[in-house]
């Protein structure tokens, strides 16, 4: 399936089984703002929750914090936004149409242009002759635009400004020191929040992959600078092998393997850096069970990453229907820049003092773009195949995200099945699963349907499930079936989820 058909496929089955769709759009939609229906919001909710459950327990003082979207201006006049939290922009000179420049020149020539100066774009724009992509007409130097929301706060003489925060990661700096003497003065210390972030983004495209309001979950690690080279727990990961895409293998393309002690020795990066880089990868690879080969750590050069980022990693999934690799999260080591700003232009001091020692953290920023992970998991999941003599439309999301673990079916509508199925859909939802019940249809055409809104596992209670209080399971992936007694159901089930093989968990059935 080609990238712009496979993105109309995504669309029409996000909308059509109830995943997401653009925002009011019985008024006309505005562009870069999507909803997330019912079936979107169980499989958001399960990710974030999966995120906070491996990254918030990764150390005994970390923890999740939740803050406003709504901040005063000085808070991104230490942040810097207010000043450098801007994108080029280009506009007709025909049709008066704005395009971001950087995403306008990758359209054209299939190349990453991101971190470019203005000076640069402009005479690429020019050279290439680049055009309106609306009415072909000629495009006007290159400019820059701040993607921030401003609002007034207040009413009369109390009014103040403010702004809709363009990031999560604010609300962990402001509240370091607070949290810092709640939690007892230590370091290293986490603080994650899952939240909305807006920008008013020139040109939101790819669906969920650039919107104007979305979902970030991240986490800042506040520490001590000179503990940068160590971590305690390095020698859990040394011998994990890394898939890294340094800034020098660009012409050639080349994604290296190599373990994390060889991406101290021979990449120069610090232990407390490279440690969070083998836990991203074992994240997306070990609890989402995603193929390696579709997984990346990509590194930024230093005309690509923000200057106060010491070292800057994106890791980046391989999307079809985008064209190839695409960032869905970064690692950044921010160093103090964060909280020196915010404390010079609060006037509150921001050092700490831990036996003696006096300084400002640094911190190590863990970003995820929540709804980008959302869309590549739909990439990496949808499937069309021939099954006997018809197509099936399979989603083929890992099962821990499933949106609903099991669709659960009576096989016919009598003697007692329907009770039956009942009884079996209240204990699995009293034990924790989400189930849901459908007697609608042949059992095929219900297959058919939990296929292709991605439930990992159908339940089927037939005439023997009476006689020897057994189910039929069925795999969403390979069709394959066992029979399971009802009582070891909610066990079974729970370990199919976590990624055990069918045939693992009970003598297969003759197809």
């Amino acid at each position: 399936m080609e990238g712009k058909d496979r993105t109309e496929a995504i669309l029409d089955i996000a909308k059509r089984r109830g995943f997401f769709w653009q925002n009011s759009l019985i008024h006309g939609a505005m562009a870069g703002f999507y909803d997330y229906a019912h079936l979107g919001c169980l499989l958001k909710n399960k990710w974030q929750n999966l995120w906070e459950d491996f990254f918030v327990g990764m150390d005994d003082n970390f923890y999740e914090i939740s803050v406003c979207h709504i901040m005063p201006e000085h808070v991104f006049k230490a942040s810097g936004h207010l000043a450098s939290f801007v994108d080029p922009v280009v506009r007709c000179r025909k049709c008066g149409n704005t395009e971001r420049a950087d995403h306008i020149i990758e359209d054209n020539l299939k190349e990453n242009f991101e971190g470019a100066s203005l000076e640069k774009m402009t005479e690429i724009i020019k050279e290439h002759n680049i055009r309106c992509p609306k009415c072909k007409g000629p495009l006007e130097e290159t400019g820059i635009l701040n993607m921030m929301f401003p609002l007034n706060v207040g009413t009369g003489e109390e009014v103040r400004k403010g702004y809709l925060s363009p990031e999560t990661a604010q609300g962990a700096y402001i509240n370091f020191k607070l949290e810092f003497e709640c939690l007892r003065r230590k370091l290293p210390m986490g603080l994650a929040i899952i939240g909305k972030a807006y920008r008013n983004e020139i040109s939101p495209r790819n669906v969920l992959i650039r919107m104007r309001e979305f979902t970030q979950a991240e986490l800042q690690i506040f520490f001590d600078p000179d503990a940068i080279t160590e971590h305690p727990k390095f020698h859990e990961v040394e011998d994990y092998v890394l898939r890294v895409f340094p800034a020098k293998n660009r012409e050639s393309r080349k994604i290296d393997e190599i373990t994390c002690k060889d991406v101290v020795k021979v990449l120069g990066m610090p232990k407390f850096y490279v440690y969070h880089m083998a836990k991203i990868q074992q994240f997306y690879l070990d609890v989402l069970k995603l193929p390696k080969e579709l997984f990346r750590f990509r590194q930024l050069t230093d005309e690509e990453k923000a200057f106060y980022n010491k070292y800057h990693w994106d890791i980046e999934l391989s999307l079809e229907s985008l064209g190839g690799f695409k960032e869905v999260a970064g690692l950044h080591y921010r160093t103090d820049h964060d909280l020196a700003g915010h404390q010079k232009v609060s006037g509150e001091s921001m050092e700490i003092n831990i036996d003696g020692k006096k300084f400002i953290p640094h911190v190590l920023e863990l970003s995820f773009g929540v709804d980008r992970n959302i869309y590549a998991l739909f990439e990496l999941a949808l499937a069309e195949e021939q099954v006997k003599e018809e197509e099936r439309t399979v989603m083929r999301f890992p099962r821990i995200v499933s949106p609903l673990d099991a669709g659960i079916f009576p096989l016919v509508n009598k003697d007692g099945l329907q009770e039956k199925a009942r009884e079996i859909q209240n204990l699995l939802k009293d034990r924790g699963f989400v189930v849901f019940y459908d007697e609608s249809g042949s059992i095929g055409r219900r297959y058919r349907r939990i296929d292709e809104i991605g439930v990992a596992a159908g339940i089927t209670v037939d005439y023997d499930s009476l006689q020897h209080n057994d189910v039929t399971l069925r795999d969403r992936d390979s069709m394959k079936q066992i029979r399971v007694k009802i009582q070891d159901l909610p066990e079974v089930l729970k370990k199919f989820l976590n990624g055990e093989d069918l045939g693992e968990l009970g003598k297969p059935l003759k197809q």
